[in-house]
This record gives structure tokens, C-alpha cells and sequence, in this order.
């Protein structure tokens, strides 16, 4: 499986995503899911997938072709980042329908996307791309988006996170959600890859990959174990006194 987030705050972006694709008894398999489509100068588009890795291949291929044959349609000629997300849908779309016809039995080849960037004056911005080619965009009360194993990762999010978070406390908060995700999940795992992208900057030049027992996610999962005890052994204990007779029904 895997676990991708985009975060989008008024200062830029976070792309946090694992490296796990499969995680059998004795198969453990590492693929990177953060995708840099290389585009023009005045806009910067990175890809976040989950699902079939064969269709995600075949999607960021004709990605790229088209920009490379200047396709009448393609993501240098998009004027907006929905644009994207739609043109993405439908190329998504179109290499499921051709892998789903290709007669193999119990063969899913659905696939997510996480599109985020900025294209010229328009604002930065994330987009979910769901399977079926729709597409739903972040908000201003909830300024991020998953795919993959999102549940183990979602409360830090949302208790954290806010359109006015600072970069820096975003990438933390989305470690610290994909730490979760990890601790509770085998499917997930590292190197975990991190992108961080400044508001109009256009350079995605702040890159970070975190491998198995990196010293720094380490110290950062000590920590928070750590706090998280503190803070459940500060809870006030229940009212012994409010205890009642569990009610008997009568049928």
C-alpha cells in the first residue's frame, strides 16, 4: 500500500510520501511515489500516487510525452492547476480502461493521484485525483490531502494543521502523521520523501529523504512517544463517585 499528504498553506506546500509498495511476509519492495514532472520555468507540478504502480507508470509516461511531443494538450499549455488535475484525470482514466480490457482476472489497476504545485500568477495549490477522473481540491479549514493508508495519520492533521501553519511546523506535523501511519501499518514504510516548496519561488530546491532508522526521524518518534505519555499521564482520571449500576432492560 502507501501513504501520501499534501499540504497547502498560505507560505507553500509539504509533499510527504513513503517508498513501500509491498510488504509480504518475505517481500519487502521500495518504489519512490513523489513524481517532479519537468516543465516550463513559469510554473512547478509534482505527482503523489497510490494504487496500481503499472497504471501510475503509464499515466507519468504519456505525462511526459505529451509535454515532450508538445501535445495540443498537455501540462505546459494548462493556464490553472484544476486544468491539470483534469487533464490528469483523463489520462489516468484512459490507462485503467486499457489495462482493465486486457483480460487478466483479478487485476485492479485503479490508481490516486495528489497534484500539487503553482502555475505562474495563479496560486499554488493540491488536488486529490480519484480513480474515477474527479478531483477535489484542499480549503481553508482543511488545508491538506491524503491518499493510501490515511486513517492512522488523519488526527495529527487535523488537530495541528491550520492555513496559516508555518512551513517548517507543517513538514513536522506531516513526519509525524507519516510516523504514525508507519507504527500502526506494515504496508507503509520508509525512505520517506518530503518536498517542500515556497510560494512563488518556482524551485524545489528543499528535498528530503529520511531511510530506515535515519537518526533524525528517530529522535523525532522518541520525542513525540515521549510527550504523547506525558500528556495522557496529565489526563484527569474518571469520577469514581459518577460510577452507577450498569441498566438491566427488561424484554
Amino acid at each position: 500500500m502507501t501513504y501520501c499528504i499534501a499540504v497547502s498553506v498560505k507560505e507553500g506546500l509539504v509533499l510527504t510520501s513513503d517508498s513501500r509498495t509491498n510488504a509480504g511476509i518475505d517481500n519487502v519492495s521500495v518504489h519512490c511515489k513523489m513524481h517532479v514532472i519537468q516543465t516550463c520555468e513559469d510554473r512547478k507540478i509534482v505527482l503523489l500516487s497510490a494504487g496500481n504502480l503499472a497504471t501510475t507508470q503509464a499515466v507519468l509516461d504519456q505525462l511526459r510525452r505529451d509535454i515532450k511531443e508538445r501535445a495540443e494538450t498537455n501540462l505546459n499549455t494548462m493556464q490553472y492547476l484544476s486544468e491539470a488535475a483534469e487533464y490528469l484525470g483523463h489520462v489516468s482514466l484512459d490507462k485503467q480502461h486499457r489495462h482493465a480490457n486486457s483480460g487478466q482476472n483479478g487485476f485492479f489497476p485503479a490508481a490516486t493521484f495528489l497534484l500539487a504545485g503553482q502555475i505562474g500568477a495563479e496560486p499554488h495549490g493540491a488536488y486529490l485525483v480519484y480513480p474515477e477522473g474527479n478531483y477535489i481540491t484542499t480549503s481553508d479549514h482543511t488545508p491538506y490531502l491524503q491518499i493510501g493508508e490515511n486513517k492512522y495519520g488523519k488526527p495529527v492533521l487535523d488537530r495541528i494543521l491550520k492555513i496559516d501553519t508555518p512551513l517548517e511546523e507543517a513538514a513536522l506535523c506531516s513526519l509525524i502523521s507519516m510516523d504514525s501511519t508507519i507504527r500502526s501499518n506494515v504496508s507503509v514504510g520508509p525512505p520517506v520523501d518530503i518536498l517542500i516548496y515556497h510560494r512563488d519561488s518556482f524551485e524545489l530546491n528543499e528535498y528530503y529523504r529520511f531511510q530506515e532508522g535515519d537518526d533524525y526521524l528517530m529522535q523525532l518518534r522518541r520525542i513525540w512517544q515521549e510527550k504523547l505519555s506525558d500528556a495522557f499521564a496529565a489526563l484527569p482520571r474518571i469520577d469514581k463517585q459518577e460510577a452507577k449500576d450498569f441498566p438491566v432492560l427488561d424484554h
